[in-house]
C-alpha cells in the first residue's frame, strides 16, 4: 500500500517491494504474478481502511466528520490526487477510484443525511453533489496545498461549507 499510494504507480516494482519488505523477487511473485494483482489487492485494503474510518462518523456530526475526513485526508489525499492523474493513463486504477467515488457520495448521504431530509428528488440531488464537492479531496488540495492552509483552517473551512448547505435550498435563493 506504501509503494502505492506514496509515489507514482508507475514508479512501482515488484522489486522494489521486494527490497522494501526486506524479502527476494521470488517471495513477491510466489503472492501475485504481476504489479496490477498486488495493486488490486492494496487498493483493497486502501479502500476498506478508509470505509472504516469514515463510516465512525455519528450522522449528523458536521465537525467530527469533517475533522475525520481531514485527517483521512492527510494520510490518503496525495495518494488518491495522484491515482487521479493517472486514470486516463492506466486503467488499472479507475475501478478503485470509481469505489472511492460511490464511496463518497454514499457516505455524504449517509452523514449529512438531516440535511436532505423533505426536499425533492432533484434539489436532494443537487443538494447531494454540493456536499460531495465540499467535502471532496479536491477541495481539501485547494485549501491545504494550493492555499498553504493549516490542518485546522482546513477542517474549519471544510466544516462552513458543509454548514452552509444545510440551510433550506429555498432560503438560499434570495
Amino acid at each position: 500500500m506504501a509503494a502505492f499510494f506514496s509515489g507514482w504507480y508507475e514508479d512501482v516494482t515488484l522489486r522494489g517491494i521486494a527490497k522494501d519488505a526486506d524479502v527476494a523477487l521470488q517471495t513477491v511473485r510466489n503472492h501475485f504474478a504481476t504489479k496490477e494483482e498486488l495493486f488490486a489487492v492494496a487498493a483493497e485494503e486502501w479502500g476498506s481502511r478508509i470505509e472504516t474510518t469514515r463510516w465512525s462518523v455519528t450522522p449528523g456530526d458536521v465537525a467530527g466528520a469533517i475533522r475525520v475526513l481531514v485527517d483521512d485526508y492527510e494520510r490518503t489525499g496525495d495518494g488518491a490526487l495522484r491515482m487521479q492523474a493517472v486514470e486516463e493513463r492506466l486503467p488499472i486504477v479507475r475501478p478503485t477510484l470509481d469505489r472511492g467515488r460511490q464511496g463518497h457520495e454514499s457516505w455524504c448521504a449517509h452523514v449529512f443525511a438531516a440535511a436532505l431530509e423533505g426536499l425533492d428528488e432533484a434539489t436532494r440531488r443537487r443538494r447531494l453533489a454540493q456536499f460531495v464537492v465540499a467535502t471532496d479531496v479536491h477541495t481539501w488540495q485547494i485549501l491545504r496545498r494550493d492555499k498553504g492552509f493549516d490542518r485546522k483552517t482546513t477542517i474549519t473551512a471544510m466544516r462552513e461549507l458543509v454548514l452552509a448547505l444545510h440551510t433550506n435550498p429555498e432560503e438560499a435563493r434570495s
